[in-house]
């Protein structure tokens, strides 16, 4: 079994840079540990999630702004079997696609764990214990990660969990608690939230989504608490988790020193995600995982210490996303044929699929302070759109950031009505450094979400903002 190219794993990652490879015309193997391709995102993470964030928004604009509408209903109630059977059905979908297209572009492969014997022999060992080799002229580490677990708070799958067993949860709970105020622990808070659950989120930071612009962190917390009843623990420091029958007990150290207890049915572990290196075989060939996220170290080409041995995804440093990943994918495919491609890694958005979206590219206006870069700020609220009043979709805006000299865009940062989607409008403007000037000039259909980007621009530009 001789390749140009074995790919370990079949994440957003791993499919798309094996598909990439295959295009390009090198002889392409996929190897995977599981019974379905996609890896954490199309089994476990960003699909099923997204289909259940999408049926308990359904449920709750039903309950709660179905009336204003005009739409009247009686005895609504959640059937959680069919909403689980549904997600799972469009997972199915999701990684039967995925086999098709692996056919489609003539990729091998081969169901097992993948480690190396040497730079160039990967051994694949099933789950009845047989074996086969593949060798390989280059090989790309696709093993994505895996939920972080606290060393003082074990997770036992039934009431402590994590978010893979929070997809398939059979009843709603009248309580939770999510340790966790990230995206992953938000998004999922949200889902039984949405469904009448009291969540309750514990955070050790000041602030939610700590990683993005401060004022969306801000606002996402004031819209989750008026719209879901969500309540937050900011500044606490989980200490332990204990569980008793049904209930779960999680003690926490306040900011000023004190200890409080939360009950709740189950309580989510959502603190962030680790890098899966281990059972590679990595120390055969001479790579050392760093310790603290146990990443994959790697050159600007994605190449690691060892020649011809890539890693991209979540394996290696930089943000946890499916898009970069499948961006890592392609460029590495495309190194191996020789090409020049390249990855801007400033303008890879951040998405929050809670209601309101949060979305963010670019630097936020901590970084531009902290970097000393003189800049403008323009923003504009949806309360004041058109199209989001007739949707009901008022929370939240639309900040841009642009040099205070130049008036390039440095950053975009929204919350709001389908901001996922809409952030891809600023990626492109700042992909081809756009100044807040052209996307104030540029023609926006009305009536739209996206009038709030160009009224941003215009409040960015002079203060000049028509609607507001």
């Amino acid at each position: 079994m001789q390749y140009d190219v074995v790919v370990i794993g079949s994440g957003p990652g791993g499919y798309v840079g094996a598909i990439r490879c295959a295009q390009l015309g090198l002889k392409t193997a996929v190897v995977e540990k599981y019974k379905t391709f996609g890896g954490t995102c199309l089994n476990v993470g960003c699909i099923p999630s997204k289909a259940l964030l999408d049926s308990s928004e359904h449920f709750h604009n039903a309950a709660h702004t179905f009336t204003t509408h005009g739409i009247n209903l009686k005895d609504l109630k959640v059937d959680m079997k069919q909403m689980i059977a549904r997600k799972d059905d469009v997972v199915a979908q999701n990684t039967a696609g995925i086999t098709y297209l692996f056919k489609k572009n003539k990729i091998d492969s081969f169901e097992g764990v993948g480690s190396f014997v040497d730079k160039n022999t990967i051994l694949v060992t099933k789950a009845d214990g047989s074996t086969e080799t593949l060798s390989a002229k280059n090989v790309i580490i696709a093993t994505g990660s895996k939920p972080t677990a606290l060393p003082f708070l074990p997770i036992d799958k039934k009431r402590i969990i994590t978010s893979t067993e929070a997809l398939n949860i059979k009843e709603v709970p009248k309580t939770m608690v999510v340790i966790g105020g990230g995206v992953i622990g938000l998004e999922l808070g949200s889902v039984y939230a949405r469904l009448g659950t009291k969540v309750s989120v514990v955070e050790f930071l000041p602030s939610i989504i700590g990683t993005m612009d401060a004022g969306l962190g801000k606002e996402l917390q004031r819209v989750l608490k008026k719209t879901l009843g969500m309540e937050f623990y900011m500044g606490h420091k989980v200490t332990g988790a204990t569980t008793k029958g049904k209930t779960v007990t999680v003690t926490a150290e306040t900011p000023k020193g004190e200890t409080i207890s939360l009950e709740a049915d189950y309580c989510i572990v959502a603190v962030g995600r680790t890098a899966y290196s281990e059972g590679l075989g990595l120390d055969k060939i001479g790579i050392t995982v760093e310790e603290r996220g146990k990443k994959i170290p790697v050159n600007e080409h994605l190449e690691t210490s060892v020649k011809g041995v890539y890693a991209i995804g979540d394996v290696i440093t930089g943000a946890m996303l499916a898009h970069k990943a499948e961006d890592e994918g392609t460029y590495v495919a495309e190194t191996i044929a020789g090409q020049k491609p390249h990855i801007n890694y400033n303008l890879i958005p951040g998405v929050v699929y809670t209601w309101p979206e949060v979305a963010s590219v670019g630097l936020t206006e901590e970084q531009l302070k902290e970097k000393g870069v003189k800049y403008k700020a323009g923003s504009f609220p949806f309360k004041a759109s058109g199209r989001a009043k007739a949707s009901m979709d008022t929370d939240g805006f639309i900040k841009v950031l642009a040099d205070a000299a130049t008036d390039e865009v440095l950053g975009v940062h929204m919350i709001g009505p389908r901001a996922a989607d809409m952030i891809a409008e600023a990626v492109i403007a700042m992909e081809f450094r756009a100044s807040a000037e052209d996307i104030a000039r540029t023609c926006h259909a009305h009536p739209t979400y996206t009038e709030a980007l160009k009224e941003a621009a215009l409040a960015a530009t002079d203060n000049r903002a028509i609607h507001i």
